[in-house]
């Protein structure tokens, strides 16, 4: 389960630099990033209480 969080966290941290550098949309980029955030087992992660 651990690492699905990691490549789900990977994946949303890549798509969110992504969208700031390709599209120029900076507040969906942060969003991304700080679900990545949220979602990698290293931070707090919403999956566990």
């Amino acid at each position: 389960m651990a690492t699905l969080l990691w490549i789900i966290a990977v994946v949303l941290v890549i798509a969110g630099i992504y969208v700031i550098l390709a599209r120029r949309d900076i507040l969906w980029g942060i969003v991304l990033i700080v679900i990545g955030f949220l979602v990698g087992p290293g931070g707090v992660s919403i999956f566990n209480p």
